[in-house]
């Protein structure tokens, strides 16, 4: 009796499904679908959509007859639009997607051309302005009315979401024209400032938010990114920072899981592992999650055009809200997931939370930490790239700096480590409460130490060079003696120098190492003209100068590289600037030296102790004559364009083809619709 009762239930659900497809090809066909049957838009919007099916017709129609079709078609995304404001939920749901089959159908029959031939064939051009509107201020009420229920808002999102994806390239999507014109920013603004909105729809609206800002971003007047800008509302800009947050907070919990999880425990194991280490030609512990793109694009495009969003950065918070953040359904029969879903699914705890006091910037440096790891991977290194880019912005911002290098503002982040074979790590211990200036140097400290491979990284070395440089500007200009320990930055370069040295020829054929070493040299030339500004106690330039004396060699042979280039066609400017900029670190090797072999042989000693050495260039100070580099303490601010407008283009079509792959509206959770629905008269 049962298996009888699934099978009526089967075909019944066939019959639905071959009506509305029969509705589908009146539609696609010439003549009025009323004239045989006068309730038939009525009938029509009652019956589940099947978007499949729709955009099937699509395919079906010859363009000799979309003359014929477009009158229909037209006819149908206009009703779709009324009938946004029925009373009928189930309307609604299937106008909603309805729309979303007509718009993927007609983008799919155009065959690469968007232009306004996709909009005729939807709207009629004359009256899309009219209907966009009318849909555009209908979403709106959808996603900001408290009477809207989660689902209904779901599908919305995953509608705008639909459109937003229609095209890779988000530029050449011209229905997008009309979201610029009749845009959506405040309803989006409303989600992140409500605390249960935001925990339901945080997510897709974040990623929603992010594409409409890269539609045409350096070609006209985007209305997105002039509000993001200008927005100067805590309560969103907070609401965006914990969105962001959370998301940061389950990757990191994530990877300490993982990491906790190959720790060996007990003498055996222990045993064991040293074992295969010794015959592993990878040590390392490979954690793979899928970054979370939509997000990191969020943080950079807040930081980077909103000075504002560096309050919510930098500012201490409450443990986020552990709701689902998310609109899109995944084929489980979970609630619902993002459109694209969070890598870690390790839930975070909120004692875990509250008992660290943390802010968005140190979730952030020790999420970038692990992103690091593993940089010959082709996502993971533009991810480190887009993490590196981040860094770079807030290094600029002098009030994001000046809550960094603040010594009563503390916070204690993790900066996860690579094993490697010529350093063993330090047993884990509860890493020391400092400013986060203290934490962003040593990320690219460990980043310097730990990616000297056969495939330089140069570009992630250009911009980790670039972040130590800005943070000792401003340092310097803002005369901040932040207490840390120069030495291993100094070794890190030093190291990072010989590295290149030894590798000159394959390095050369790949990267400008000349660009590197100078900013290497131009990071001691700040130690050696202002070090007196910033560093924290006299000793420490005392330090600086004996490191630079114990590695002459290294400096002496990158001089004696230089010249060797300087004849060269192609790296002859490069070479000389090189060159100059070597002049004060030779100044300090040919002046501290000789005085360091005299002291030696007047004492009758083979080799001298550190202690020893530092006496010497105390008493030597006086005589020793530097030149003064008018540009050290200047930097070329960070801009997108041109420099890193391709990468963006690429990432965010990488994006747009991963959402589009996820945003399934055929699969709709049919029995969280009709319960949350069934409450509706």
């Amino acid at each position: 009796m049962s298996g009888d009762k699934v099978v009526s239930r089967k075909n019944s659900t066939n019959l639905m499904k071959e009506k509305i497809v029969k509705y589908y090809e009146i539609v696609f066909q010439a003549g009025n679908p009323c004239d045989e049957n006068r309730n038939f838009w009525n009938e029509f919007f009652l019956l589940r959509a099947n978007v499949e099916s729709l955009q099937n017709q699509f395919v079906a129609v010859s363009p000799s007859d979309l003359p014929t079709v477009k009158v229909n078609v037209n006819d149908l995304f206009a009703r779709c639009t009324d009938q946004l404001s029925d009373y009928h939920a189930i309307k609604i749901v299937n106008a909603i997607q309805t729309m979303c089959g007509l718009v993927k159908g007609a983008f799919a029959h155009s065959k690469g051309d968007y232009g306004f031939d996709v909009i005729e064939l939807l709207m009629g051009f004359e009256q899309a302005d009219g209907i966009m509107q009318s849909l555009m201020e209908k979403v709106h009420s959808i996603l900001t009315s408290s009477e809207s229920g989660v689902s209904l808002k779901n599908i919305t999102l995953r509608f705008l979401l639909t459109i937003v994806t229609l095209t890779e390239n988000v530029s050449q999507n011209t229905i997008l024209e009309y979201l610029m014109i009749h845009h959506i920013f405040e309803a989006l603004l409303a989600m992140l400032s409500d605390s249960s909105l935001r925990a339901d729809h945080g997510n897709d609206t974040v990623l929603l938010l992010m594409l409409l800002v890269q539609y045409r971003k350096y070609e006209s007047t985007n209305p997105y990114i002039v509000s993001l800008s200008i927005l100067d509302s805590d309560i969103a800009l907070n609401g965006l920072s914990q969105i962001i947050a959370l998301s940061l907070i389950g990757h990191n919990r994530h990877y300490k899981d993982k990491i906790s999880q190959h720790k060996p425990s007990g003498l055996m194991s222990t045993f064991t592992s040293m074992v295969g280490s010794m015959f592993s030609s990878d040590e390392t512990v490979k954690v793979k999650f899928k970054p979370d793109i939509p997000l990191l694009l969020a943080l950079y495009e807040s930081v980077h055009l909103n000075r504002n969003f560096v309050l919510a950065l930098t500012t201490s918070h409450a443990a986020p809200n552990l709701g689902s953040s998310s609109s899109l359904a995944d084929d489980t029969e979970e609630p619902v997931t993002p459109a694209v879903p969070r890598a870690s699914e390790v839930p975070v705890s909120k004692t875990e939370l509250l008992d660290q006091p943390t802010n968005l910037l140190a979730t952030f440096l020790e999420y970038t930490s692990v992103i690091a790891h593993d940089v010959r991977d082709e996502v993971n290194f533009n991810v480190c790239r887009l993490c590196f880019i981040i860094l770079t912005c807030v290094s600029e911002d002098q009030y994001a700096n000046s809550l960094m290098h603040d010594s009563n503002i503390n916070f204690r982040v993790p900066i996860h480590k690579l094993p490697m074979r010529h350093r063993k790590l330090p047993v884990e211990t509860t890493p020391p409460s400092t400013p986060l200036a203290y934490s962003a140097l040593e990320l690219q400290v460990e980043f310097i130490v730990s990616h000297m491979m056969k495939q330089m990284p140069a570009d992630l070395y250009i911009l980790s060079l670039g972040i130590i440089h800005r943070l000792l500007v401003y340092q310097k200009k803002s005369r901040v003696r932040l207490v840390y320990p120069w030495k291993s930055l100094w070794s890190a370069l030093t190291s990072l120098v010989k590295y290149m040295l030894s590798n000159e020829t394959s390095l050369l054929k790949m990267c400008n190492i000349f660009i590197i070493a100078q900013k290497v040299v131009n990071i001691f030339n700040m130690f050696i003209t202002y070090g007196d500004t910033f560093l924290a106690t006299p000793n420490s330039y005392d330090e600086l100068y004996y490191e630079l004396i114990r590695t002459h060699a290294v400096y002496d042979n990158l001089y004696t590289f230089a010249l060797r280039y300087s004849t060269s066609s192609e790296w002859k400017d490069d070479s000389a600037r090189l060159i100059h900029s070597l002049g004060n670190i030779r100044a300090v090797v040919n002046h501290f030296r000789p005085k360091v072999d005299s002291w030696a042989k007047v004492n009758h000693l083979s080799s001298l102790t550190e202690e020893q050495v530092l006496e010497v260039v105390r008493s030597n100070y006086d005589s020793l004559t530097l030149k003064l580099h008018d540009t050290l303490d200047h930097y070329e601010r960070y801009s997108e364009k041109p420099k890193e407008a391709n990468f963006f283009i690429q990432m965010v079509r990488s994006l747009v083809k991963d959402v589009r792959e996820k945003v399934v509206l055929s699969k709709l959770e049919q029995a969280s619709l009709l319960k949350e629905f069934s409450t509706i008269s």
